[in-house]
């Protein structure tokens, strides 16, 4: 028996040997290290990322809805002929092309007074292919800019597209791995003839 561990000691001495310098050696460290906290790293570089271009276009959609509404307040989109299109067109020239102005959808109301404001999102249908599913508006776009001094609900809606789709972040509010944007202004009209 112990003829047999002799042989088995000198016959795995080398291997061992390898086994407690690999233990000992540092060289590496840094790479191995790096590997682990890669993934969370990146996950954080991404979600900071993808959450601040969202919210500058939140920014943007707001601010550009702003500026179209300026139009309706002041009587000059109903004196131009404006319809939801041509408003719609107005307030992309003031996005700096980061939306597809084809798929922003407004929503123009005249409303009796500001209690009557109510803010419902744009109900969306959202059909099963076979992954992942597919939303489109449902609620065809209103224009009714009205006269003077009526109190008018202008309301914006876009998908925005997310970048990157982290299974445990995720800002999307859509099952399609986008994100509903909206921005609305309700005002008075003004005393425009």
């Amino acid at each position: 028996m112990s003829r047999l561990r002799n042989l088995m000691k000198r016959f795995l001495a080398p291997a061992i040997a390898r086994g407690r310098g690999f233990a000992r050696d540092e060289r590496g460290v840094t790479a191995i290290e790096f590997g682990i906290l890669a993934v969370p790293f990146f996950t954080i570089i991404l979600a900071t990322l993808e959450t601040a271009i969202m919210f500058l276009g939140m920014q943007v959609l707001d601010s550009a809805l702003e500026d179209a509404t300026r139009m309706v307040r002041t009587g000059r989109a109903q004196a131009a002929g404006y319809d939801a299109t041509t408003l719609r067109n107005y307030m992309c020239d003031y996005t700096f092309r980061l939306f597809n102005c084809n798929n922003i959808q407004l929503r123009v109301e005249v409303l009796p007074d500001f209690g009557s404001v109510v803010i419902n999102p744009v109900v969306q249908t959202c059909t099963p292919v076979v992954n992942p599913t597919t939303c489109t508006f449902t609620t065809p776009p209103a224009y009714n800019a009205g006269t003077a001094r009526q109190v008018v609900q202008v309301s914006a809606y876009y998908r925005w597209p997310l970048m990157f789709a982290i299974p445990w972040f995720s800002l999307k509010n859509q099952p399609d791995n986008y994100f509903l944007m909206s921005a609305i202004r309700v005002f008075r009209n003004e005393p425009f003839s």
